[in-house]
């Protein structure tokens, strides 16, 4: 089962959010069919924004992510609830790359540098909250930790990791995002760039014990306290009535020429690719509620 856990130091100094994502990241790719690298660069969204959702206080508020830094995947997004629950995709789910020097899979290469990592925040008012910072790597974790220490100004590390198996399915996925509090000693701080430093990739440590496993060493001598666990999924919130919904918010003339065509028409949902049907007769009384709106 997915998870998403909150620690704190005993000292209250440092708060941890991890995660377990193997499940919603392996939803997430038979969704979309994507091949390696674009599953590892889309799970990796998906396990920051489902912490980042995770962390916000307001009951029905919603973060969207958004990364474009100009490479061939042609951007990620990402959006979660305040739970957790995620959903997403990919511009091109079909881009695959030769893996880096090291072996690894390159979602640098694939999302590129040159762009914005954009961050929304829904929270109920008239305007969402929206901070965007330029790109450090690509690679999700440190663009993540960037923008969380620059447009937040909360200073933090991220980890994020995808292993892909042979087969192309999910071996393993998750993350954490470390948060330090105001009035941190500088020990503190060096201790945990250490821990951080010296301790094994994300995907290694999540399969040898989890979320768990990630807040034991990255807060390792720091006496780290659990605070809470949260179930969390891949979840899409689209519906008949959303997508009416948006049908109702084209231009009158293009409505009138659906119904004149008389063929049914189907829309998609980008993140779950569920296909929702509408005949003539059904747009045309959407045509007709929106008029009536109108006037």
């Amino acid at each position: 089962m997915d998870k998403i856990i909150r620690g704190i130091t005993k000292d209250g100094f440092v708060k941890i959010s991890a995660i377990n994502g193997r499940d919603l990241v392996q939803r997430a790719r038979e969704i979309h069919n994507t091949t390696p690298t674009a599953t590892a660069a889309l799970g990796r969204m998906l396990c920051a924004a489902s912490m980042l959702g995770n962390l916000m206080k307001e009951e029905d508020a919603a973060v969207t992510l958004r990364i474009n830094g100009g490479g061939p995947i042609n951007g990620v997004l990402a959006v979660s609830d305040s739970t957790g629950n995620v959903r997403g995709y990919v511009g091109d789910p079909t881009v695959d790359l030769p893996l880096r020097p090291d072996g690894k899979l390159d979602v640098g290469g694939a999302v590129g540098k040159d762009g914005m990592l954009t961050v929304s925040k829904d929270i109920g008012l008239r305007e969402p909250y929206i901070g965007s910072t330029e790109i450090v790597s690509g690679e999700i974790a440190e663009d993540v930790a960037a923008y969380m220490t620059d447009s937040e100004q909360i200073p933090a590390a991220v980890g994020l990791g995808v292993l892909v198996d042979t087969d192309c399915s999910v071996a393993q996925a998750g993350g954490f995002i470390v948060q330090l509090m105001p009035g941190a000693p500088e020990e503190l701080i060096t201790k945990l760039e250490d821990n951080i430093f010296w301790m094994d990739s994300v995907t290694m440590q999540l399969l040898d014990g989890g979320a768990e496993e990630l807040i034991k060493n990255v807060l390792k001598d720091l006496e780290p306290e659990i605070v809470e666990e949260t179930p969390v999924e891949y979840r899409c919130n689209c519906s008949r009535e959303r997508v009416q919904q948006a049908l109702s918010t084209i231009d009158n003339t293009e409505l009138e020429d659906i119904i004149t065509s008389g063929e049914d028409i189907q829309v998609s949902c980008q993140f779950c690719d569920t296909v929702y049907a509408f005949t003539p007769d059904d747009v045309k009384s959407i045509l007709e509620s929106k008029q009536q709106t109108e006037s």
